[in-house]
């Protein structure tokens, strides 16, 4: 119990400000459940829909990796502390695929109505994630023939599905970006290791049927 209430306490710490930890919160992803992580570059401190990285058009202003790279992504919890020491408001960004875990994210409001739909149909859903514009259903890690594979066999997959695998990266909880705050929409359930999450094939097998059965209108962005 001293080990769930230990890792709820560094997921909800709160800084002078009443705003989360970071530094607690990657600790938690890195060192305890295995998920390799790095600090994004920050937003644009003279216009928060702006990027700081070189890129004027950047889609995803301050929730991504620049400088490191996304290579240097890791579960070491010394070079975490280091990162976060330095750069204490800079996102958390999950480097996803290989051991850790990838996504499917789709327009926030689609995505709203689509888990509504899953839960009635009884589909178990793991941890999602939320920024005011997407939103995120964390899978287990597939390859790029799986998924192939998978969006080859269907008749019909929504051009706003965006996949999250293997060389990919996402913005995690508590972190502030460009595009707003990063949230749990649907959080982890404390345990003693890394979240439950389900396999990708089931996850986009009900999304797509969840989207094409309610007419939900999912835009191409």
């Amino acid at each position: 119990m001293r080990e769930i209430l230990g890792r709820r306490r560094r997921l909800l710490s709160k800084r002078s400000d009443g705003r989360p930890e970071l530094i607690g919160a990657a600790l938690t992803y890195a060192t305890e459940w295995q998920w390799p992580v790095l600090p994004g570059v920050a937003a644009d401190p003279e216009g928060r829909s702006r990027c700081g990285c070189p890129d004027p058009e950047c889609t995803v202003p301050g929730a991504h990796p620049f400088d490191p790279g996304l290579l240097a992504a890791t579960t070491d919890g010394r070079m975490v502390r280091w990162w976060w020491s330095k750069r204490p408001t800079a996102p958390i960004v999950l480097a996803t695929g290989g051991k850790a875990p990838c996504a499917v994210s789709l327009p926030a409001l689609p995505a709203a109505r689509a888990l509504e739909a899953l839960d009635r149909s009884g589909l178990r859903l793991g941890p999602v994630v939320a920024s005011p514009s997407r939103w995120a259903i964390l899978v287990k890690p597939y390859s790029m023939e799986q998924l192939g594979e998978l969006l080859y066999a269907k008749d019909f997959v929504p051009g706003s599905l965006r996949f999250h695998g293997e060389g990919g990266y996402l913005a995690l909880p508590p972190s502030e970006t460009g595009q707003g705050e990063i949230r749990w929409e649907r959080a982890p359930l404390p345990g003693s290791a890394s979240p439950w999450v389900p396999d990708v094939e089931a996850v986009v097998d009900a999304v797509v049927e969840a989207l094409t059965r309610t007419g939900v209108s999912a835009p191409e962005f």
